[in-house]
């Protein structure tokens, strides 16, 4: 197995398990080779006050996961629920893809990988939420 492949661009920020890693003056390529790391791009980090819609919520809880801030038993509950409730309103192929995959990644311990997977539907949630909102 090849393992992760991070590529960061200059003084990009990472969290790998607990530790905050910066990257020097360069663009980089990592491989983490440990399975099972818990590895949070900070730029792509949601802050509690940021978890404010259905899918920002449960990407909010994978985060949780990934930093070392929760349980991954008790969080693999609340994910899958949340996964679930994002099911019955995102109905759409892309969406359901997306939420299978992010439900296998749970099931396997990959909450990166699920991270991944939830990421992708925070365009087409703001699509939805902006239509609403034009109503």
């Amino acid at each position: 197995m090849s393992g992760l492949v991070l590529k960061l661009a200059p003084k990009e920020r990472v969290l790998i398990n607990g530790a905050v890693i910066e990257n020097g003056e360069r663009r980089s390529r990592l491989a983490i080779m440990t399975p099972n790391a818990n590895i949070l791009r900070l730029r792509d980090a949601i802050h509690p006050e940021e978890a404010n819609t259905p899918v920002r919520r449960v990407c909010y809880i994978a985060q949780l996961v990934l930093s070392g801030d929760t349980d991954t038993e008790n969080s693999k509950l609340q994910l899958l629920r949340g996964i679930e409730q994002l099911s019955q309103v995102l109905t759409d192929h892309d969406s359901r893809t997306q939420l299978s995959a992010a439900t296998k990644a749970v099931i396997d311990d990959q909450h990166y990988q699920a991270l991944k997977s939830l990421r992708a539907l925070l365009p087409r949630e703001e699509r939805l939420l902006a239509a609403g909102r034009a109503q």
